[in-house]
């Protein structure tokens, strides 16, 4: 599924207290976003339980119930978790990870609210969750029956939103700060193969699990928890981050001319964590349009070239990195004009 519109959690929660109440709805979206914590959020502010069921688990009587003879006659009951007294919001996560014959029982229970002669009781709500086929999670074609029968909605990360909710939830001020300085390192698209990839929820585990041992966490240890949750590039960078934290590092600091880039073999790591930073200041900073310039970014300018030329002078290479395209985010094509132009000059001058 690729819908052209994608929302962030916000936007979901206010579609699921309009939408939601009235006509079932399916949330596509990566793994460890946040589909089932925001699906939670909206039972318990519709004053609703939350029934989850995990539909890679499930077999057609897991809906649909068993038969038993009654008054001569077969009846099927519908599983005790199903078949409530009161309103209740059930929630069918991995909806699409089901077998066929799963997705069949489920179609009268999503558009007619209904398992045989049981139905749920009025005020319930039925919302569905699944992964993309793009993410490497287990999916199955979702038949056009079933599709027809849900309101769809992709739901994306937003970094912004994220750190409103982390402010509130003891996430670790290593990672709290480390999001707010790189939000494009909140979530990556999963690898093709079997390893950890960067996600909200992998993000907070790595913070529960810093919290967890404390703040003599030796910096072994944390490269150890970091690449247990996170893409494999974030969490060398997530270490650099930490250890240029506790030297004292600032790319604030470098920029303001107060501190100088570091330049001893053993903080290579950290070199290239500011020198990340430093590009994502002027991916910020700067405008598209040199005509835009105003007289703190003409400084701001003017000064990045003479911290690219002194870092070229500590490792090319990574001076290099800090003005190439990533992720699709490039710097204004006027800067990289100027900075192919300038930097000769100025190295010659710096030189002299």
């Amino acid at each position: 599924m690729n819908l052209a519109v994608s929302v962030d959690q916000k936007q979901l929660l206010d579609i699921l207290l309009n939408v939601g109440i009235v006509r079932p709805v399916f949330i596509w979206g990566a793994p460890g976003i946040g589909k089932s914590a925001i699906v939670e959020q909206f039972a318990a502010d519709m004053g609703l339980p939350c029934v989850s069921l995990l539909g890679s688990q499930l077999a057609p009587e897991d809906i649909i119930g068993v038969p038993q003879i009654a008054n001569g006659r077969s009846v099927f009951c519908p599983p005790k978790m199903i078949a409530q007294e009161e309103p209740y919001c059930l929630f069918l996560d991995e909806l699409n990870a089901c077998s066929q014959e799963v997705q069949k029982a489920f179609y009268s229970l999503i558009l007619e609210r209904r398992i045989g002669e049981y139905h749920l009781p009025k005020g319930s709500i039925v919302i569905g969750a699944g992964n993309r086929a793009q993410d490497n999670a287990i999916t199955r074609p979702m038949s056009s029956a079933l599709l027809n029968r849900m309101f769809h909605v992709e739901l994306r990360a937003d970094s912004r939103i994220w750190l409103e909710w982390a402010a509130g939830h003891g996430i670790h001020p290593y990672v709290y700060d480390y999001i707010c300085f790189r939000p494009d390192q909140l979530w990556s698209q999963p690898s093709k193969t079997e390893e950890p990839f960067s996600s909200p929820r992998s993000w907070h585990m790595l913070s529960d699990a810093i919290i967890s041992y404390g703040d003599s966490i030796s910096e072994q240890e944390l490269a150890v928890l970091a690449n247990g949750c996170l893409t494999a590039a974030h969490a060398a960078q997530f270490v650099a981050y930490v250890r240029q934290v506790r030297q004292a590092y600032s790319i604030t600091k470098i920029i303001n001319g107060t501190q100088n880039w570091p330049d001893e073999p053993e903080e290579r790591d950290v070199l290239y964590f500011l020198a990340q930073s430093f590009r994502a200041q002027l991916l910020k900073e700067l405008p598209h349009n040199r005509s835009k310039l105003t007289s703190a970014t003409q400084t701001l300018t003017l000064r990045a070239k003479e911290l690219l030329v002194e870092l070229a002078g500590i490792s090319l290479e990574i001076a290099q990195m800090a003005i190439t395209p990533e992720d699709g985010e490039t710097l204004p094509a006027w800067f990289i004009v100027e900075v192919t132009r300038d930097l000769p000059a100025l190295t010659k001058k710096k030189m002299g």
